[in-house]
């Protein structure tokens, strides 16, 4: 009987504290490893930075409310003077109204095509060059209220759904966020080496994140060693691959804008990292879902070897597995849509689109975040059987330490709740 074992077992409580300091000893120094190569790689203040086509002088962007729109003939019939094909249809003159008084431009036929009308809250460059009066054109249109309600409704129903845990989970965007734009896209364009700046990069985030949604416990650990691992096979395989392929990361006008902006940058090198950082979500998701697994799989089955619980881990990570390939695949699509749009219009074969820059560069993210998503299941559960307490439900009482705050009650189960 699995309950003849009872609560003061000299394997219960010690032991597991024994592990909890070992595995925080590793988990610091990875820590100091990670910010003393943040400190290394950050970027100094001699970062490039291209001048703003907006900020020049006598140039500026006003809110504008349309007023009035006319269509008018423009001649555009559908080919342009170079010979590639342009939108055909009707232009149109467009009133609006600004802080600095009446503003008139001209839509070409492919944004009158797209649609806009009176009331449209939008944006317009003002060019007013000394002299001379003061012409309008269109610059986009104004989307801060809606972007920001949709922000908003977004963390009102994470926090209501996973409460506490949602929480901390949007303060892990927020340093999500804070790592790319503060520290690994300055670092980029300075000239780092973008490899070892993705790799610091990302572990620091994981360092975080993980922790901050998913509280401090020995289950969260064994997670961060798996992530960390499949985080270290993309970026030697994304390496790999970005020389194998030749991907050299010039693959549109706007490639080779920043390419002339910041000549220092590594901007192969770029590409390799992106495929660390863009499977960075989908790999964190399957880690943390295979140790929590084999916790489950634990508390469930206390009696079961370790080799049983590996083997019912793997049976669900290989249905985890296949879901979060898709997954990768249809955001590199929807990403990559209207490239392959155009391509599909052009009635170009697949064997040969597959193979230019830009849509290579997808294939090749996808490949390698896959391998490495992939090759990261066995190893997390690996770690997690390891590192998962063994006995009865009863034996190895160990809380999860779970986020503290006001309303973060909860109500585990009582023979799961000494397994976290």
């Amino acid at each position: 009987m699995t309950h003849s074992h009872s609560h003061g077992t000299p394997e219960s409580g010690p032991p597991r504290r024994v592990l909890a300091t070992f595995l925080a000893l590793i988990v610091a120094t990875i820590a100091v490893a990670t910010a003393i190569g943040m400190v290394a790689l950050w970027p100094d203040a001699t970062t490039p930075k291209g001048q703003n086509p907006y900020g020049a002088k006598n140039v500026s962007i006003l809110s504008a409310t349309v007023k009035g729109v006319v269509p008018f003939d423009c001649g555009s019939g559908g080919e342009g003077p170079d010979g590639l094909p342009m939108v055909a249809g009707d232009c149109a003159k467009v009133t609006a109204s600004t802080k600095a008084g009446a503003a008139t431009f001209t839509l070409d036929a492919a944004r009158f095509k797209a649609g806009i009308e009176s009331g449209d809250r939008i944006k317009v460059i003002r060019l007013r060059p000394p002299g001379q009066a003061a012409s309008y054109e269109f610059y986009d249109f104004q989307r801060g209220l809606p972007l920001a309600l949709l922000a908003l409704a977004f963390g009102v129903v994470v926090v209501v759904v996973a409460r506490w845990r949602g929480l901390f989970a949007i303060l892990g965007i927020g340093v999500t966020l804070f790592a790319l734009t503060e520290f690994m896209l300055p670092a980029f364009l300075a000239g780092e080496d973008p490899l070892a700046v993705a790799v610091v990069g990302s572990t620091a985030i994981m360092l975080v994140v993980l922790y901050l949604a998913h509280g401090v416990s020995i289950r969260t650990t064994s997670a961060l060693f798996g992530t960390l691992c499949g985080l270290g096979l993309t970026a030697a395989l994304g390496v790999a691959a970005t020389g194998w392929t030749s991907l050299t990361g010039i693959g549109s006008e706007d490639d080779q804008t920043l390419l002339a902006v910041a000549p220092g940058m590594d901007i192969g090198g770029v590409v390799a990292a992106t495929m660390i950082v863009a499977g960075l979500g989908v790999l964190n998701d399957v880690t943390v879902t295979q140790a929590s697994a084999v916790w489950e799989l634990r508390a469930l089955q206390p009696s079961a070897s370790a080799r049983e619980t590996f083997g019912s881990a793997m049976r669900i990570g290989r249905d985890h597995i296949a879901s979060s390939v898709y997954t990768l695949v249809f955001a590199y699509a929807g990403s990559a849509m209207t490239i392959l749009l155009l391509v599909n219009a052009y009635q170009r074969g697949l064997a040969e689109i597959a193979t230019t820059e830009q849509v290579g560069e997808e294939i090749v993210r996808t490949l390698v975040g896959a391998i490495g998503l992939v090759l990261a299941v066995p190893i997390t559960t690996a770690f997690a059987v390891i590192m998962a307490p063994k006995g009865t439900p009863t034996d190895d009482a160990e809380p999860e330490v779970e986020p503290t705050g006001p309303g973060s009650h909860r109500e585990p189960s009582a023979d799961t709740r000494s397994l976290q």
